[in-house]
């Protein structure tokens, strides 16, 4: 048995900034994409920040997080700093909780980050009734639910490049 035989356990390599920065890029595109307004919709943007948040927090800040969360309120035409200000909370709470986040497994991380997923939703509820625009439905309970089924795929397609190839060298313990 060699020190790590399990999978969680497995050494990863350094994250490529430019994968970083296109998996984001292409969590914007697919955030753009017209597939109608529903409120039940999952947030992939939002998916992908916090995930990048908690894996790389000095990469991927706060500040980040609000522009993208200004560019998502300009393309919906949403009160300005609706996103922002979600999206600013979201990566906040994921960057303070990162250290504590990756000691889980993958279910009680899901368990973790439901909260977050959840109060992001209740701000950008809130500034959307505190600016007078109607209440868009029971729906949007479901979309943190969505979102959080989503996790254990983000973090094996995210993860997928860094693992390293099985070594079968026996010289070497890890």
């Amino acid at each position: 048995m060699t020190i790590m035989s399990r999978g969680a356990d497995q050494l990863l390599l350094p994250v490529n900034p430019l994968f970083l920065w296109f998996s984001l890029a292409a969590a914007l595109a697919v955030q753009l994409v017209p597939l109608g307004r529903h409120p039940a919709m999952p947030d992939v943007l939002a998916l992908v920040l916090v995930f990048w948040n908690v894996h790389q927090p000095r990469r991927v800040s706060v500040g980040w997080a609000f522009m993208f969360g200004l560019l998502i309120d300009v393309h919906q035409g949403a009160l300005l700093g609706q996103h922002a200000l979600a999206y600013t909370l979201l990566s906040y709470i994921a960057i303070v909780m990162h250290r504590r986040l990756l000691w889980f497994g993958l279910a009680e991380q899901m368990m973790q980050v439901l909260p977050l997923f959840i109060a992001a939703r209740v701000v950008s509820v809130v500034v959307r009734l505190i600016a007078g625009d109607g209440w868009p439905g029971w729906g949007l309970a479901l979309a943190p639910v969505f979102e959080v089924l989503l996790w254990p795929v983000a973090t094996w397609l995210l993860l997928a490049p860094q693992r390293r190839p099985p070594d079968p060298d026996k010289n070497r313990p890890l």
